[in-house]
C-alpha cells in the first residue's frame, strides 16, 4: 500500500538534484525541465525532431521514470517545470509539502496505458487476474486504472497480489516471468510486445481522462522572469505537439529507433491512439477530473485524509496557451 511516509521518503535519493537555478554556463537564463520515460514522452527528442529551440534561454533536463519522482523533485526544489499524470500530486496534497502548482493540461492518448500479460497467458479479461501477481507503478495512473478495472470486473485490490515496482524493475520482473500481468504505460508496452510476445489485456480507454498535468515550482512562478520563460516554453511544447501530429510517419520512425523496437509497432500504437497530445488550459472540468481520482484513492484507504485538489491549480497561463498547430 502507498502511504504518505512512503511517498515522501521513497524517492528522496532518486531524483536528480541540480545545483543552481538561475543561469546556465552560457550566461543565459535557464529553465529546469523534467523528462519522463523515452520515446513519445521525451520532449528533448520531439524538439530535436521538430527543429525547435528556445530563443534567449536554455533548457536543463532531468530524467525520471515516473511522475511521483517528478513531484518529489519539484517539492525538493530541483525542477522549475515538470509533467506527470493526475495522480502523483494527489499524494503530495495529502502531505504537508506542495511546492508546485498545476498550470496546464497536456491532453493525450490513454490507449498507451495498459495491462499487459506475458506470452502464453490464458488470461482473457481482468477477471482472470484474480489471485495473480500484478505489477504496477505506485502513485501513478497504473495504480488508478488497475483499481478501476478490478472494480468493473467485480474484484477488489485484495483479490490480486499487487506488486509495486519502478518501471525498470517491473520490466525485468515481467520479462523473467515473475509477474502474471503488468499495469504499465509508454514505451515498455511496445518493447514487451515486440521482443517478448506480450499481449495487451486491456487499455485504460474509458477509465483515464487523458489529462496529463503540467506543473511549475512556486518559486519559479513567483519570479516574473522565470514565469515568462515558463510561458514561452509552453508555447514551444504546443508547437512541438503540432509538428508530431503533422509528421506522424517521421515521428514514429524516430520513436522506434529511440526505444529499440521495429517501426511497425510504433505505427500500430499511433493508429490506436485515443487522442494526439495538445496543451489545454486549466478548466473546471480538469479540476473535477483530478478530484474524482483523489476521492477514489481516499475511498481505497490509500490517502490518510480527504484531499481538495483545487489549491494545487493556477490559471495564470490560460491566456498564453496557443491552439495546437
Amino acid at each position: 500500500m502507498w502511504s504518505r511516509r512512503g511517498f515522501l521518503g521513497a524517492t528522496a535519493g532518486s531524483a536528480l538534484l541540480l545545483t543552481g537555478c538561475g543561469r546556465s554556463e552560457s550566461g543565459r537564463p535557464r529553465l529546469r525541465v523534467s523528462i519522463t520515460g523515452k520515446g513519445e514522452g521525451d520532449t528533448r527528442l520531439l524538439f530535436k525532431a521538430a527543429g525547435i529551440k528556445p530563443e534567449g534561454f536554455d533548457l536543463q533536463y532531468s530524467e525520471f521514470q515516473s511522475g511521483h519522482l517528478v513531484v518529489e523533485a519539484l517539492n525538493g526544489g530541483s525542477l522549475d517545470y515538470g509533467g506527470m499524470s493526475e495522480i502523483p500530486p494527489i499524494f503530495a496534497a495529502a502531505s504537508t509539502i506542495q511546492s508546485f502548482r498545476q498550470i496546464a493540461v497536456a491532453h493525450g492518448d490513454v490507449n498507451n496505458q495498459v495491462v499487459l500479460v506475458p506470452k502464453g497467458s490464458k488470461a482473457r479479461s481482468i477477471a482472470d487476474l484474480k489471485g495473480k501477481r500484478v505489477g504496477y507503478v505506485r502513485a501513478t495512473t497504473t495504480q488508478y486504472f488497475l483499481i478501476r478495472m478490478l472494480e468493473q470486473a467485480g474484484l477488489s485490490w485484495d483479490d490480486i497480489t499487487p506488486v509495486a515496482m519502478g518501471v525498470s524493475d517491473g520490466a525485468a520482473a515481467f520479462s523473467q516471468g515473475a509477474l502474471d500481468a503488468w499495469a504499465i504505460y509508454g514505451f515498455p508496452i511496445q518493447r514487451a510486445v515486440a521482443t517478448e510476445g506480450a499481449r495487451v489485456l486491456r487499455t485504460a480507454y474509458g477509465i483515464l481522462s487523458g489529462n496529463y498535468l503540467v506543473a511549475a515550482h512556486v518559486d519559479a512562478l513567483a519570479d516574473p522572469d522565470k514565469a515568462k520563460l515558463i510561458g514561452d516554453y509552453l508555447g514551444l511544447v504546443q508547437k512541438a505537439f503540432g509538428w508530431a501530429v503533422a509528421h506522424q510517419e517521421e515521428w514514429a520512425g524516430i520513436i522506434a529507433q529511440d526505444i529499440g523496437v521495429p517501426r511497425a509497432y510504433v505505427v500500430d500504437q499511433f493508429q490506436r491512439k485515443s487522442a494526439s497530445f495538445e496543451l489545454r488550459p486549466v478548466t473546471d472540468a480538469a479540476i473535477a477530473s483530478q478530484q474524482q481520482v483523489a476521492d477514489l484513492f481516499f475511498k481505497q484507504g490509500l490517502l490518510p485524509k480527504p484531499v481538495d485538489v483545487r489549491p494545487l491549480w493556477d490559471t495564470r497561463f490560460n491566456s498564453v496557451i496557443p491552439k495546437r498547430g
